[in-house]
Parts: C-alpha cells; sequence; structure tokens
C-alpha cells in the first residue's frame, strides 16, 4: 500500500500558538503567510522558490534589519492629553 500525498491546490488556513500569541498560517501553491491573529498585514511571507534557492534566508535577515531599523526611527510615543480638561460646555436650547 502507497500513501500519496494530496496536492495544495487551494489556501489552506490554521491557527497557531507561538509563545502564547496566536496566529494564522495560511499555505497555497505559491508559498505560505505568518498573520497575527486579527491582524491584515503577514508578518511573514515567503514563496517556495525563495526558500528552495536560498533566497528566503537573506529576505528574512533584510526584514528583521529593516524592522528594527524602523523601530528606531519612531518618536517616542506621548500619551494624549487629559479629555475631561478640554471639555466645551454644552449650550442650551432656548
Amino acid at each position: 500500500m502507497t500513501a500519496v500525498a494530496t496536492v495544495l491546490d487551494k489556501e489552506l488556513k490554521r491557527q497557531v500558538t507561538v509563545d502564547g500569541v496566536d496566529y494564522t498560517v495560511a499555505v497555497n501553491p505559491e508559498g505560505f503567510r505568518l498573520t497575527g491573529k486579527g491582524k491584515r498585514t503577514p508578518e511573514v511571507e515567503l514563496r517556495w522558490r525563495d526558500l528552495l534557492s536560498g533566497e528566503a534566508a537573506m529576505a528574512v535577515a533584510l526584514n528583521a534589519s529593516l524592522a528594527k531599523k524602523q523601530a528606531a526611527a519612531r518618536p517616542p510615543t506621548e500619551e494624549p492629553p487629559d479629555k475631561t480638561s478640554r471639555r466645551v460646555p454644552k449650550k442650551r436650547a432656548r
């Protein structure tokens, strides 16, 4: 008896938890995406061709490097001022 693998002809989605954080993994004939649960932008996206050619490792390293630079370039976020102090009294109808 010979086992035959199922051909991947359409997208397959599954949920995975890594270090307590939920992600959606989407596998399709072109590659795969790893997206934070409830997010729209993939955190990792790799094509099978890039993975096999070795370019995937270079792409991951480049993306990590760019993410570090972007995080360092962002100014620290300031907390919004207290909204209660800026309330304008409502006008009464006469």
